[in-house]
């Protein structure tokens, strides 16, 4: 047996067991609507629903109708929207709802204090203005069924407070966001074990957004809040692990039927928007970085490209292998769509979108060691 072929077998194997744990991942993800929100009516509970919004006419009249039209037997609800210094009719956009409805309120952003990142700030403005029990983080560009809030906070009760955060149902419509969009669920089916987000106190495991995420006021305060990850450029993913060394328990849950977001209106904002968060969210990290888009490579680009020198060669090995390691790749990337709603003909586009993401990774690196750093809503972040 030659040498590439045993590379070709231990290639195999390696994807193999990959495919295994991302079935075994999803079926750990607990769905939202699985909790029982009927206890909810023996409680009295204020839930504040924080919006930070800058620039964001298309989307906040949407995200705020949905909100307003939450169910919410079992808990009241106040709505507060920081208007974060933006450019566009964002600010006369809610004032106009306010106008009409009493459970909003519009907050006027300040300019930015020193070290401090923008959507951080925002979010600890709003919670100074905040009297709920709870509070619900939700971007301008999240819509909400009628269930999600009370759903999840269902959810975060059953827990005990703590925080309670999941990945709203990604509405993709051009090419780069089909692609690149809904690899943000693929790589935590992929490498993080659920379970261990629930179960370990170790911040190591854990994965949160910012989009959708539900903290108890008590924890906000013991993690310290937005003000102790102040230069966090994830502030999410920060804010999820200072909970946890706060000893506060972290649950992610499958929230994508209750709640769906388009994050990114066309390819170079979907460039950006992952540019700015691959490379930080790693910890700046180079060797973890790169090695994982080295392992990305032979995993996911390594059996396409063989199993086209093989048609091209006529190599048999190169043929057999490289398709079924091709299929293997295909068939992970069809467990997490379908964890994320995602239809099921983008697992063939697998191995185009994660030479998309290792080339986005690649830029991040470069952006972030080269200290150019990254540009986000008009601000540049270094």
């Amino acid at each position: 047996m030659s040498a590439s072929e045993i590379g070709w077998i231990i290639l195999t194997c390696v994807l193999g067991v990959q495919l295994m744990f991302a079935i075994w991942n999803v079926s750990c993800l607990p769905k939202v609507r699985s909790f029982n929100a009927d206890e909810l009516k023996d409680k009295d509970i204020l839930v504040s629903v924080l919006i930070p919004a800058r620039n964001e006419k298309l989307h906040i009249q949407g995200c705020l109708e949905s909100v307003l039209a939450s169910d919410t037997t079992g808990f009241q609800m106040e709505v507060l929207v920081l208007d974060d210094r933006s450019e566009d009719e964002t600010a006369a956009i809610v004032q106009s709802i306010a106008d009409h409805d009493p459970r909003v309120r519009l907050l006027h952003g300040v300019e930015l204090p020193a070290g401090w990142m923008g959507k951080s700030h925002a979010c600890h403005r709003l919670v100074q203005e905040a009297k709920g029990e709870w509070f619900m983080f939700v971007d301008a560009d999240v819509r909400l069924e009628p269930a999600a809030i009370r759903q999840t906070i269902a959810a975060g009760c059953e827990q005990g407070g703590g925080l309670v955060t999941g990945f709203p149902y990604q509405v993709t419509k051009t090419w780069m966001e089909k692609l690149v969009v809904p690899m943000m669920v693929f790589t935590i089916i992929s490498h993080l074990p659920i379970f261990m987000i629930r179960r370990s106190s170790n911040p190591m495991f854990v994965a949160a957004t910012g989009a959708f995420l539900l903290i108890h006021r008590s924890s906000y305060e013991a993690s310290g809040g937005h003000a102790a990850i102040q230069t966090d450029l994830v502030d999410d993913m920060s804010l999820a692990k200072a909970v946890k060394r706060a000893g506060h328990p972290v649950m992610l849950a499958d929230v994508h039927d209750v709640t769906n977001t388009r994050m990114y209106q066309n390819g170079a904002e979907v460039w950006n928007g992952y540019k700015k968060n691959m490379y930080e969210g790693m910890g700046r990290k180079d060797v973890l970085l790169l090695g994982t888009m080295l392992m990305y490579t032979w995993m996911y680009i390594v059996p396409p490209l063989g199993l086209m020198i093989g048609l091209l060669t006529g190599n048999a090995t190169s043929i057999i292998y490289g398709l079924t390691g091709t299929v293997l790749g295909m068939a992970v990337k069809r467990v997490s769509d379908h964890a994320g709603g995602q239809p099921w003909w983008l697992a063939f586009l697998q191995p185009i979108s994660m030479a998309c993401v290792i080339a986005i990774g690649i830029a991040s690196w470069q952006a972030g060691r080269s200290g150019k750093g990254y540009v986000w809503k008009g601000r540049r972040y270094s």
